[in-house]
């Protein structure tokens, strides 16, 4: 071994110039190769990040109906031979809120495979400030575990999550909106629900997403100054966001929470299915162009070896002649 390193050695010092070229062509394609998987891997994580950053892993909500097929008149006519017609019916009141919510969340919170849980109360408002009034979202959560499961606290530009704890009546908006309305930190601002209700809250905070259709539109405030807001008691809530400890796995368990606790189950694969389209769209174009620079990658060094040893016929000759194997020869060029 040490005679065909030796002899490998005094091969590439030979041709120096031969043997940079050579080196520099292979080093650029698989450089190539190298930058472009390394691109496409971030740019899928960044997408990945930026648009399911505040997506839990299952949402649980009353998935409101409306069916119209059954009336007051109907049911009142409903043991006579006659033909109803109800011309645009009224619909009646639906529940937006979770049945016994609070039960839901103590059990979920002793699931072994759920790593957060973060009730909620959402709904939507008009944010009020002077002349200004723009349509928006409100979500009453609790702050901490909100943060911990969305890591609010590294998307805040002003202020920090926990501000809310500290305030009696603090918001948290983000920037888009901050900006529409001119506020800025310690600012009051009015919200209206449409329910005609509206309360006075001091922004505590404003966050950046970077996806305006959140940041131009939401704001946090705690749970019970959003069931405040809404004039509903501490049971009332709309929504709850799960972490699982395996992400995977969040199918499986929407299906079985769904049928659970009879409420509407959205793991994040089916609420997000257009990014994952585009993840997948964005892995195949990965796969097919990092095929291509191997295959190119892979000619060249073809190309190098089989030119090198074309030149080198007559010292393999030689070494043949001398009583070299075939594998030492192979071993040098190698």
């Amino acid at each position: 071994m040490a005679v065909d390193l030796l002899i490998a050695r005094r091969h590439l010092a030979a041709n120096k110039k031969q043997t940079l070229v050579a080196v520099l062509g292979v080093t650029f394609g698989i450089a190539m190769f190298i930058l472009m998987i390394s691109f496409m891997t971030g740019v899928n994580a960044f997408m990945e990040t930026t648009m399911l950053s505040l997506t839990p892993d299952i949402h649980i909500y009353n998935d409101i109906k409306t069916d119209y097929r059954a009336s007051v008149a109907a049911a009142y006519y409903q043991n006579r031979d006659l033909l109803i017609v109800v011309r645009h019916p009224k619909p009646k009141k639906v529940r937006v809120n979770l049945k016994n919510a609070e039960n839901i969340v103590a059990d979920l919170k002793k699931n072994p495979l759920v790593a957060g849980v973060s009730p909620m109360v959402s709904s939507q408002v008009f944010y009020n400030y002077g002349p200004v009034q723009i349509n928006g979202y409100i979500e009453g959560v609790d702050i901490l575990a909100e943060s911990a499961m969305f890591d609010l606290k590294g998307k805040m530009v002003a202020g920090q999550p926990r501000n809310l704890l500290s305030t009696g009546k603090g918001i948290i908006m983000g920037s888009g909106l901050a900006t529409k309305l001119n506020l800025s930190m310690g600012d009051m601002v009015t919200l209206a629900t449409p329910d005609a209700t509206s309360m006075r809250f001091r922004v505590v905070g404003i966050f950046r997403i970077g996806v305006g259709a959140v940041d131009d539109v939401r704001s946090y405030v705690t749970l019970a100054s959003g069931q405040q807001l809404l004039g509903k008691d501490r049971s009332y809530m709309t929504d709850i966001s799960l972490q699982l400890k395996d992400k995977s796995r969040s199918g499986s368990l929407a299906a079985e929470f769904a049928k659970r606790y009879g409420d509407k189950a959205d793991d994040w694969e089916s609420a997000n299915s257009s990014v994952s389209a585009s993840n997948l769209v964005r892995d195949v174009l990965t796969c097919v162009v990092s095929i291509t620079l191997l295959v190119v990658a892979g000619f060249g060094i073809y190309n190098i070896m089989n030119t090198t040893i074309k030149n080198k016929r007559k010292d393999i000759a030689i070494q043949k002649a001398q009583g070299y194997a075939g594998k030492d020869i192979v071993v040098i060029f190698l």
